[in-house]
């Protein structure tokens, strides 16, 4: 039986913000960037109270909390601090599997100790060497211990069992299961949907009918059964860079200076990081001001400022005079060679404590 452990940081980038700035302690913080037409990337516990959530807009988290501190973002110093805690998790496991700076899943099954032995002094040692707090759901597989580690937050651990998996996901709503969007979870509650229970009562030949091969997906996801096994060491397939206005932009032709600022900065960040990576892809994405996305994309195997241009060009075409809120430019990575698959997995092997 495996021992999943997910680790999830309590408000991690504003919680940051708080050690780095004492004075902001028992104030709603949240983070976001300097224009005005910024969203929020995370708000602390204080400023949830008043309904500020994350990918909210800075000018209405403003409205319902005016006295809401917003402190630019330093993904530096997030980096580092993900690195550092990154660095805690690899005294225990070599198998973790980040899901972002801010989370992961630990698969801990080789060692003798319970896994919420483990959670524990895991998020201890957090703790004691970063001065953060840090969430835990303990249990067999990887779609509960997610579910897990939302239940006690903030500074808390829950630990479900095997035997406790049925009655524990029998009585969640559906939204609570992986891949379950807004969407989704809209088209069951037409069909009279709402928890996994009801869910359950679905054969699978019914389900298929409804949603294909989602629908089998389904009917053991609601059950809590997921078979998906930590996976260290993902292979990042793309890499992008994008921009909100502080203002809508109206023309296309305005778009070209930011559009080169920014693929001078997509291109720096490849040189830096993904040198080895050969490049598949361009891609061009645009937000319009109703909050529509489009994104256009052409094969390459460099950056050519000049195909992205014909790209923003095609993006802007679908808008239909709509005017422009979001830029983003970026590339998709051809899928490696077996000798770079084994370059990058040793990369990352030798980089464990």
């Amino acid at each position: 039986m495996r021992k999943i452990i997910h680790i999830d940081m309590d408000c991690f980038y504003a919680a940051i913000e708080e050690r780095e700035n004492p004075a902001l302690r028992c104030k709603p913080v949240a983070v976001a960037g300097r224009e005005r037409r910024s969203v929020l990337t995370t708000a602390n516990y204080e400023a949830r109270k008043y309904g500020c959530r994350s990918a909210m807009p800075v000018f209405k988290a403003l409205e319902l909390c005016p006295q809401l501190v917003v402190v630019p973002v330093r993904f530096d110093l997030y980096h580092a601090v993900s690195d550092q805690i990154r660095g805690i998790f690899g005294r225990f496991t070599e198998l973790i599997e980040p899901l972002s700076l801010d989370e992961a899943y630990l698969d801990v099954s080789h060692l003798q100790s319970s896994a919420a032995v483990i959670a524990r002094e895991i998020r201890a040692q957090i703790h004691e060497e970063t001065g953060l707090t840090a969430s835990a759901g303990v249990s067999s597989n990887k779609l509960i211990a997610k579910i897990a580690s939302d239940w006690h937050k903030p500074n808390g651990q829950k630990e479900v069992s095997m035997a406790e998996i049925p009655e524990f996901i029998a009585a969640l709503p559906v939204g609570r299961i992986w891949g379950v969007g807004k969407k989704m979870g809209d088209k069951l509650r037409a069909l009279g949907i709402e928890t996994c229970a009801d869910l359950q009562a679905l054969d699978p030949l019914e389900l298929s009918r409804r949603f294909g091969k989602w629908g089998i997906e389904l009917w053991s996801l609601c059950r809590g059964i997921d078979t998906r096994p930590v996976v260290p060491h993902r292979i990042r397939k793309s890499a992008s860079s994008e921009t909100t206005f502080a203002e809508n932009v109206q023309d296309c032709t305005a778009l070209l200076p930011p559009l080169h600022e920014m693929l001078g900065g997509l291109t720096a960040d490849l040189a830096a990081s993904h040198a080895e990576r050969g490049i598949r892809s361009l891609v061009v994405k645009l937000k319009f001001a109703d909050f529509n996305r489009t994104t256009a994309e052409r094969a390459s195997h460099r950056i050519d400022p000049a195909t992205f241009e014909e790209l923003l060009t095609e993006a802007w075409s679908r808008g239909n005079g709509r005017a422009v809120r979001l830029l983003g430019v970026g590339v998709r990575f051809e899928d490696p060679k077996p000798s770079q698959q084994l370059d990058l997995f040793n990369a990352v092997t030798l980089d464990l404590p």
